[in-house]
């Protein structure tokens, strides 16, 4: 993490100019991320995929992590992968678009999901294809009421990636979510809280500053339990009830012995606010 600060403190100095892929900012103990492509829509590229891969990795290290905030530069959050790397010459091979995923943006999804901290997504703007599904790996989702969400795949003739043929369904139920994918028509924020596939629409000039407090008070919590939930969360949808009561049982052992639970149950008898200081 102090490489991440020292980097933090360079793009600082280096002012707006500075043309990194992903712009890094740790305060209060959240670590915000935001997409630096606004000339492309955040359009990810190789240089933004491994940069963002790199920070969630420095941010599940660290101790002084704990919460994550995402979202975009410019007016949207992200158009999803940058097709002008897929462009073909004529009489090129296709690309293979499998080992493109398997390299770059599955390890993308997974890391979200498996960080063992609380990730907020700030939708900006527009978030299309596999820039909307990776809003949807992270834990709370808040969007701009100009925001929309759009599955484009079908547009080019591609299969919806980044987990989105997996976690749709489980957002917003089969029906809506073959629709979304097959017909490719976007989604407007307030509509897709209204169905459940993000947590809320907030006006646009209110969306960073109510983002902002959440990840905020996220961070000031129990960063020990907010990574065990997140692994009952992961294993919930493949577990019998059974499974996942053995597995609600094996993981409050292990919040029961750490030191937030000791401090919560001092702060409740003592009727004060709990100082979790996010250790194991």
């Amino acid at each position: 993490m102090a490489q991440l600060i020292r980097e933090e403190v360079q793009m600082t100095a280096a002012g707006p100019s500075a043309q990194s892929a992903l712009i890094e900012q740790l305060s209060s103990g959240v670590l915000t991320l935001t997409l630096n492509r606004p000339e492309r829509l955040n359009a990810f590229n190789g240089a933004l995929r491994e940069a963002l891969a790199s920070s969630l990795k420095r941010a599940a290290a660290s101790e002084e992590c704990r919460a994550v905030l995402l979202t975009g530069a410019g007016r949207g959050f992200s158009a999803g992968a940058d097709l002008t790397e897929r462009a073909l010459a004529p009489g090129a091979a296709p690309p293979d678009l499998g080992e493109a995923l398997e390299k770059g943006f599955n390890p993308l999804v997974r890391a979200l999901r498996r960080l063992p901290k609380p990730v907020v997504c700030a939708v900006n703007g527009p978030a299309a294809g596999v820039g909307a599904n990776l809003a949807f790996a992270c834990d709370i989702v808040l969007a701009a009421k100009s925001a929309t969400f759009l599955q484009a795949f079908a547009r080019v003739g591609l299969v919806p990636d980044g987990g989105g043929t997996w976690s749709l369904p489980r957002l917003v139920g089969d029906a809506r979510a073959r629709a979304l994918m097959l017909l490719a028509e976007p989604v407007r924020a307030e509509h897709a809280a209204a169905w459940g596939l993000i947590w809320r629409a907030v006006d646009d000039d209110q969306l960073m500053g109510e983002a902002r407090t959440l990840a905020e008070r996220l961070a000031a919590g129990p960063t020990r339990a907010y990574g065990l939930m997140k692994r009952a969360f992961a294993a919930s949808s493949a577990n019998s009830l059974d499974a996942q009561l053995d597995l609600e049982r094996d993981l409050q052992r292990e919040a029961g012995r750490s030191p937030e639970f000791a401090e919560g149950v001092r702060a409740f008898l003592e009727k004060r606010t709990p100082d979790f200081q996010g250790k194991p």
